[in-house]
């Protein structure tokens, strides 16, 4: 019994010693902390590396599948990819969404680029200026890059909350064209699983914006006052901020150009911004800069 008393305290220092040694060794020694420190190293080579030719942008398909919100995520970042003169391959993919390495509203498109893969705009567009240095706001002010931050996520927020509540909670346009379209690529019963999946998963994102169970009127007023101050900020300019473009006019071009073309039968959006005609020629002029015959 004597020795066992003197035996256990033993014991217990000399585990207590390993567990010491074990984490006053260097941290390379570690096998794991190694592949993590390589990975970290890795991501900061990219920064020195030239845009890779081969490149991809992961969307669903535009013509039959695709919905507004995830459309005009989609588009936002084709349009900023092509503001920055960074040629990337278009692939439109049924699957473009369960690629996603996730997202906090559409996860979508999915950028890949050698062996990195990003989702939705803000994402990306960080990646793209940590890793490459490439950044549209390099020339804004301090205060302008705040003032650009915020308006950012005020239209990501507002607009996208407006195009989720208009597919999935009217009933029309739920019936009509979100389900058919969301649920085109997959058979039966599957199209039934999926619909009801991303209905839940819109829901309960308008229900944590405490968007849920406010009527279209509401929304649409919050629309028409968000454009209100776009169109203020615009004025007689070409792009919002002065003569060339910024990540806010990718993001407002692809939210409002989405919402222009995606024909629906409640089209109580497009009717809301269509009114601010300074609006209307911004879109126009990028459209016809950068998507036109003669631009691509």
């Amino acid at each position: 019994m004597r020795i066992v008393v003197y035996f256990v305290p033993f014991l217990f220092g000399a585990f207590y010693r390993v567990l010491v040694q074990a984490f006053q060794q260097p941290f390379s020694h570690n096998p794991m902390a190694s592949t993590i420190e390589n990975f970290y190293q890795k991501t900061a080579t990219a920064a020195m590396k030239d845009w890779p030719r081969d490149a991809v942008l992961y969307q669903p398909y535009e013509e039959e599948q695709i919905l507004l919100a995830e459309n005009a995520s989609c588009l936002a970042v084709r349009t900023y990819l092509k503001m920055l003169n960074l040629p990337v391959a278009l692939e439109q993919r049924a699957n473009a969404e369960f690629m996603s390495p996730g997202g906090k509203r559409t996860k979508l498109p999915v950028l890949r680029v050698e062996n990195f893969i990003y989702a939705e705009f803000d994402h990306i567009v960080t990646f793209l200026e940590k890793n490459f240095n490439k950044s549209l706001s390099a020339p804004l002010t301090p205060e302008e890059k705040d003032q650009m931050r915020s308006t950012n996520c005020l239209v990501e927020h507002l607009f996208t909350t407006a195009e989720q509540y208009v597919s999935w909670i009217d009933p029309e346009v739920r019936n009509t064209v979100t389900k058919k379209r969301n649920g085109c690529v997959f058979p039966f019963p599957l199209n039934h699983v999926q619909n009801w999946r991303k209905e839940s998963a819109v829901r309960r994102q308008l229900r944590m914006a405490d968007y849920l169970h406010e009527g279209i009127d509401t929304i649409m007023g919050e629309v028409d006052h968000l454009c209100q101050d776009l169109s203020s900020r615009l004025g007689d300019k070409r792009y919002f901020f002065g003569d060339s473009p910024t990540e806010l006019d990718a993001l407002v071009f692809g939210h409002l150009y989405s919402i222009f073309t995606m024909k629906l039968p409640n089209n109580v959006l497009a009717l809301t911004i269509h009114k601010y005609s300074n609006l209307n020629q911004f879109c126009k002029n990028i459209d016809e800069t950068y998507f036109s015959v003669k631009g691509k």
